[in-house]
């Protein structure tokens, strides 16, 4: 993959399913390809710079391996191009190898492998688990997804330093909303290296810092307006950008009222974009998220109850 193309907005795609039909589906049953396929387009056709595939926001943790084979393969189909960068993380790391070269053998452009979760590993242990996801998939791009606030610990800028000597590792997700640490990683990273923020409401300070792009729960709802502010923000369009951040922050803020991806399905449902299932253990998103979003949507020319049209 030319690293060139990674860069700038990456949409952090959520898995529509349809509704549940018995109790045995656990809150959702098969994923709708159909409306997953729509919302590629809708991204490619907003000019996102690229997409993630069964991360946090695409519950990947409750997704079967079938379906995972079928999201990719129809992302890529829709992409036209567009790099698709796939999930592959997994807190074991025998599993990690077998998602990342599952990943790679599907046609994936890169993966994001998350740190491993549950287990706390040192950071000799973390290094050992991205080499051996490096040495099952030799040349394909590797962003590390650095997420505190879902594995229970944080990869600190040392243990990164660790992780830029593995060729594949090419860039990180930094989620841990921590723009001290986002400034100490832009300060000490070898050049070539990317950083992209994991949150979107520290898009534009860590853009400002020297970053690299966002990869964004945002553009799944609004994807032209992320594109703008992204773009804004690494063209040093201060002024615009702040514009920008400022009318968008109320629909980042809803977005995360409750946990990802719960009000984000809430608001495309609203759209008529796809339904709002989640798999258990997440459950849907409350009637006062619901409200809120509902009364934000207009704004950004989004019609509750429409047919998914809005702004592209």
């Amino acid at each position: 993959m030319d690293l060139s193309r990674l860069k700038g907005l990456g949409v952090a795609l959520a898995t529509p399913f349809k509704a549940a039909a018995s109790p045995s589906d656990y809150g959702a049953g098969a994923p709708d390809l159909g409306a997953f396929r729509a919302l590629v387009k809708r991204m490619v056709g907003a000019g996102v710079d690229f997409l993630v595939v069964l991360g946090s926001t695409g519950e990947a943790a409750t997704v079967t391996e079938a379906e995972r084979d079928a999201l990719v393969a129809a992302a890529i189909e829709e992409a036209h191009g567009v790099p698709v960068i796939v999930g592959a993380g997994h807190n074991s790391t025998a599993q990690a190898v077998a998602l990342a070269a599952r990943a790679a053998k599907g046609g994936a452009d890169g993966i994001l492998v998350v740190t491993p979760y549950y287990n706390k590993p040192q950071g000799v242990g973390i290094e050992a688990h991205f080499r051996a996801i490096a040495a099952a998939v030799p040349g394909l791009p590797i962003l590390v997804y650095n997420v505190p606030g879902r594995t229970g610990s944080n990869l600190l800028p040392k243990d990164l330093a660790r992780l830029w000597a593995i060729p594949e590792v090419v860039g990180v997700k930094e989620s841990s909303g921590n723009l001290a640490q986002i400034g100490e990683i832009l300060r000490s990273m070898p050049a070539g290296k990317l950083l992209f923020s994991g949150d979107d409401a520290l898009a534009l300070p860590a853009i400002s810092l020297g970053g690299h792009g966002l990869i964004s729960v945002l553009g799944n709802i609004l994807p032209a307006e992320a594109k703008a502010l992204v773009d804004a923000a690494l063209a040093g369009g201060r002024s615009e950008a702040a514009r920008l951040h400022a009318r968008l922050l109320p629909m980042m803020d809803a977005l995360f009222l409750e946990s990802n991806p719960a009000p984000l399905k809430a608001a495309l449902a609203l759209a008529g974009f796809c339904s709002d299932a989640v798999r258990l253990p997440l459950s849907p998103a409350t009637e006062a998220t619901r409200a809120r979003l509902a009364e934000l949507l207009p704004s950004f020319g989004l019609a509750v109850g429409g047919a998914g049209k809005g702004s592209t």
